[in-house]
């Protein structure tokens, strides 16, 4: 019997992870199936039963429904409670589980490019206050960051963002507007972006990078285009740069474990297949 899942958004057109859970479901020799659910806000939780119905093993959840699905979801796990969003639903027996892998692939896509203790006792200048902040911040947690600078065009949602998950980790979270970055780049061990700037369709994040150490690394979650005009920057000064795919590859492992029971690799191979079809678009 094919074992289902897929991907739930709005829009979600634009997903990579048909193609990047299709590359393991042929690697792996399962016989499964993962697609694309489209869902305006109103029609979330109908379409969610609707696929528990049809038998699907669960769905991952991508913007504007994270919060949505943590409302939903019944148990949630520990990283869903800390960051307050689920991007994966698994489907068993009482409803729908919440879990939240977005930050385990922040952490893994940055110790994978920096290694696991580069970031040990550093500042990390975090830009944005949504979902991915929060995940970026468990992330960083994780990889035992002293300081979290919260960067933000509204600071009152930087403010909220810092208040809710200063006691749930160890980085002293400091909130403040993003006109504040220029004073504050020198101390950067690690300048993120968890914006949509950059993203095809959006503005480019405009921002003086000869403010920040050289030793700085610089990540951005946005992984369409692949290079984005910070990273094309700072690639040009000399900054270990880190772009979207590898969060994207590395929260995918433990949805796709969930899904078809079988825990898969992020191999070069995956990624050359993601970089192939965003090429072709």
């Amino acid at each position: 019997m094919t074992k289902r899942a897929g991907i739930i958004g709005w829009p979600v057109s634009h997903s990579l992870s048909p193609v990047l859970h299709g590359y393991w479901l042929e690697e792996l020799g399962i016989d499964g199936e993962y697609t694309r659910l489209a869902a305006r806000p109103d029609e979330f939780a109908a379409t969610v039963a609707r696929a528990r119905s049809e038998g699907f093993a669960g769905l991952n959840v991508t913007v504007p429904h994270k919060e949505a699905a943590y409302k939903l979801a019944r148990p949630r796990d520990a990283a869903a409670e800390i960051c307050g969003a689920v991007n994966l639903l698994v489907f068993g027996d009482k409803g729908p589980q919440g879990r939240n892998t977005d930050y385990i692939g922040m952490q893994e896509s940055l110790a994978e490019s920096l290694g696991e203790n580069a970031l040990k006792g550093k500042t990390v200048l975090l830009l944005g206050a949504g979902g991915a902040a929060r995940a970026a911040i468990l992330a960083l947690h994780e990889l035992g960051v002293a300081q979290i600078h919260v960067l933000n065009r509204s600071q009152a949602r930087a403010e909220s963002l810092s208040n809710d998950m200063a006691l749930k980790v160890k980085p002293r979270l400091v909130p403040g507007p993003l006109t504040g970055w220029a004073s504050l780049a020198g101390t950067a061990g690690l300048l993120l972006n968890t914006t949509s700037a950059g993203m095809i369709g959006n503005d480019e994040l405009v921002l003086d990078l000869s403010l920040l150490p050289r030793e700085a690394a610089v990540c951005d979650i946005v992984y369409n285009p692949l290079e984005t005009g910070l990273l094309k920057n700072a690639a040009k000064r000399g900054h270990r740069i880190i772009d979207g795919l590898g969060m994207l590859m590395h929260q995918a492992v433990p949805s796709f474990e969930a899904f078809f029971g079988v825990k898969p690799k992020v191999t070069p191979g995956l990624r050359a297949a993601l970089v192939q079809d965003l090429h072709a678009r």
